[in-house]
């Protein structure tokens, strides 16, 4: 049987501010398809790893691959173009908009309208049969008409979701989708990541163990800017030195111990 191809691959990754060291020499290799949680203890570099990838950041050292093609020193609109989409810890929303013409920014982008005015959207038939798929994957035509700012916080997660997922890109890098949300909204929100993101390769920064044990096919964990592992949650779970980085209650929370 064929094995996918890798859809996002680090190299020696590095990165540095100053003299700090915040991110130390990563290298793993995500296949097409596959669902990856990265979690470490605070300051371990999570954030830094995917400012890089996205193009926020310009690494140090190293390479990244998106599709076999290098990302590395691009603009994040030049890698989101190349097919990697991301979203952020606060939600990047437009408030006045409402739900469907929120995601139906992200079409029109994927679709090559730009700047088209709102006069011409109605006959865009393509443009808004896609927006109107994406608004039901993640769970929002009951919201349509809806500005944005009167959603609820997890609908207004839900919708970030939808727009990181609009412009096409089969990249999808989630940072903390769930924060913030109540127990019975991340069970809701984990179905609804699985469903909108179903075919595409996912990462995701994710402090709720729960979630990545749930979402993940691998976890990266990574401690002082380094990749600790990088393997199934089964044995990042039984992986003593995983369970001695997370000793204390974050390790007896998280299911280490």
């Amino acid at each position: 049987m064929t094995q996918p191809a890798d859809a996002l691959v680090l190299q020696d990754l590095h990165k540095s501010f100053g003299k700090t060291d915040i991110i130390r020499g990563i290298s793993l290799a995500v296949k097409a398809g596959e669902r990856v949680g990265i979690i470490g203890p605070n300051g371990a570099g999570k954030s830094t790893l995917f400012n890089l990838i996205s193009g926020r950041f310009a690494p140090t050292k190293g390479q990244i691959l998106l599709n076999g093609s290098r990302i590395d020193g691009k603009q994040p609109y030049q890698i989101n173009r190349m097919g990697l989409s991301r979203s952020f810890q606060i939600s990047n929303i437009f408030p006045t908009l409402s739900v469907f013409d929120n995601l139906r920014c992200g079409v029109l982008w994927r679709l090559g309208y730009k700047y088209t005015f709102l006069k011409f959207l109605a006959g865009l038939d393509n443009a808004n049969a896609q927006t109107q798929a994406v608004m039901e994957s993640v769970h929002l035509d009951k919201q349509r008409d809806t500005q944005a700012m009167h959603l609820s916080y997890a609908e207004q997660r839900a919708l970030e979701v939808g727009i990181t997922i609009a412009s096409g890109a089969n990249v999808i890098l989630l940072d903390e989708p769930t924060a913030g949300m109540s127990q019975s909204e991340t069970s809701r929100f984990i179905h609804l990541i699985r469903h909108a993101t179903e075919g595409k390769t996912l990462l995701m920064v994710e402090h709720d163990m729960g979630v990545v044990f749930d979402l993940a096919d691998k976890i990266a964990v990574l401690v002082y800017g380094e990749l600790l592992a990088f393997d199934t949650p089964e044995a990042v779970r039984a992986n003593a030195q995983v369970q001695k980085a997370y000793l204390g209650s974050t390790a007896t929370q998280a299911g280490f111990v």
